[in-house]
């Protein structure tokens, strides 16, 4: 009998070890699978995602960017003749807000594409000059017509379409460009870069006391 008792109680005993070595994996299986879970809320874009939609037809605007070409040099041509634009000085223009702003868009006022890359640097929270060339590309005179050719040299490909974007000097793009870049996390670190180009630029520029003293 004692002998039974005995085998009786280590069965136990084991049974009970048992149960609580398959508690304890479980519970680290569970804080592994919460970890994870975490990381990958962590890596995960920040902010209000692009519009889906807007961001489809941006895409599918490329397809008539021959036709928009034309279309835009034609009216550049005509209207910029009738009100005599100095051609270089709108370039010049361009360059010299690119260098004046860390972020820089040109945008129409009724475009839906406009306003969705508006509403998507809304979300990050930078400052940014938005120049907006009229209502729509049909509503430009001369000058914004021959703004709108130039600011399609910045880009590969030419396109004619706005908004375009410019961050720390660079054209990158418009609509569609700047959904895939929130989309993919560089939109941050293009942002923090072009800030920390900005500030190493304004050190090297001489102060009042540097000019009058040499």
């Amino acid at each position: 009998m004692k002998s039974f008792a005995l085998l009786t109680t280590a069965a136990l005993l084991s049974t009970s070890a048992s149960a609580f070595t398959s508690s304890a994996d479980v519970s680290r299986t569970n804080s592994r699978l919460s970890m994870a879970a975490d990381d990958n809320t962590t890596n995960a874009p920040s902010g209000p995602m692009p519009n889906p939609v807007i961001k489809l037809a941006a895409n599918g605007m490329s397809l008539l960017k021959p036709i928009f070409a034309l279309e835009a040099n034609l009216q550049a041509a005509v209207l910029g003749a009738i009100t005599k634009v100095d051609k270089e000085a709108v370039a010049t223009n361009i360059e010299n807000l690119k260098k004046e702003n860390n972020v820089l868009i040109y945008t129409y006022g009724l475009s839906p594409f406009s306003s969705e890359a508006l509403s998507i640097l809304d979300a990050t929270g930078c400052d940014y000059t938005n120049i907006e060339l009229g209502q729509e590309w049909f509503l430009l005179g001369g000058e914004g017509s021959e703004t709108r050719v130039a600011l399609s040299k910045e880009v590969a490909g030419g396109a004619t379409s706005l908004p375009k974007v410019f961050i720390g000097g660079e054209c990158v793009g418009g609509c569609a460009e700047l959904a895939n870049l929130v989309e993919t996390g560089e939109l941050d670190e293009k942002l923090k870069k072009s800030k920390k180009v900005s500030s190493k630029g304004g050190n090297n520029k001489p102060n009042f006391f540097t000019n009058f003293l040499s």
